[in-house]
């Protein structure tokens, strides 16, 4: 059987590598194409939405999806938990699927699933991210979600040290982890997670190299996910066993065709 797949913000950076996702993999067809200030009622007759607009606008397209019935992929930056946690009810109540996903990447989400493994053993924690001039909201939804699991694995510990967050040069705090945003030209997207101790650091860095080449395992991975998910899951991770932790949901989609992660550098570094 063929998804259907209304694709929300389908002309943008992420939207169009999306939407050559979808045209070239087997099971899948687009259904609609919406700018993000395009009339919802285009969504009617999909199987699957994916939005991929702004901010601004995320909310408005995850009800209309919600109150159609549609199973629900969103890649929307801005997707806090405490926002998420807003949509959950209404998932419930309609008996249908939202996946969030930060990051598509798999070297990203390998990296924030390593910066939460070392969170309980250094109690200084810091993330800046670097993302090109024309990415409109700060702090990032990877680094948002990075702080959050930081947060989580910390949970015995406690919040990290992070002296001076009166001073707004220091970040804006994300589940008590300062986050520092860097909006500039000649990036595309990167991340650096900063752990210290007693006399060493450990510094976790992920760059995307090539957006098109570093997305599209993640996508093919999220659809099938989204396409057959029930109630909210967060996070690429959902559809993984990256071996940190508990096994993850298996899943039957092959998200590259060898070892290696296209399109992306990871390195972790210390000192």
């Amino acid at each position: 059987m063929t998804t259907r797949v209304a694709i929300v913000g389908g002309t943008g950076k992420l939207g169009s590598i999306i939407r050559s996702v979808v045209e070239t993999e087997d099971g899948y067809e687009v259904h609609a194409v919406l700018g993000s200030g395009d009339d919802v009622s285009a969504l009617e007759g999909a199987d699957l939405v994916v939005d991929a607009s702004t901010p601004a606008v995320s909310m408005g397209i995850v009800r209309a999806a919600i109150e159609r019935g549609i199973n629900l992929l969103v890649g929307t930056s801005g997707w806090s938990e405490e926002r998420i946690a807003m949509v959950r009810p209404l998932v419930a109540s309609a008996g249908t699927g939202a996946v969030f996903i930060p990051n598509f990447s798999l070297g990203s989400v390998l990296g924030t699933a390593l910066a939460a493994a070392a969170a309980p053993f250094f109690g200084s924690i810091e993330i800046i991210e670097a993302h090109r001039e024309t990415k409109i909201d700060s702090p990032s939804g990877t680094a948002v979600r990075t702080a959050e699991l930081i947060a989580a694995a910390r949970a015995s510990a406690g919040p990290v040290q992070s002296p001076h967050v009166d001073q707004r040069a220091r970040g804006q705090q994300v589940a008590s982890v300062p986050v520092h945003s860097l909006r500039r030209p000649g990036v595309v997207a990167r991340q650096d997670v900063i752990l210290s101790g007693p006399g060493e650091s450990l510094t976790i860095t992920h760059d995307t190299v090539e957006p098109a080449l570093a997305y599209a395992p993640g996508i093919r991975l999220a659809l099938a996910g989204a396409r057959d998910a029930s109630g909210v899951v967060v996070g690429l991770d959902a559809f993984l066993d990256i071996g940190i932790g508990p096994a993850r949901a298996d899943t039957t989609a092959k998200p590259f065709a060898d070892d290696t992660v296209p399109g992306q550098v990871a390195r972790a570094t210390s000192a």
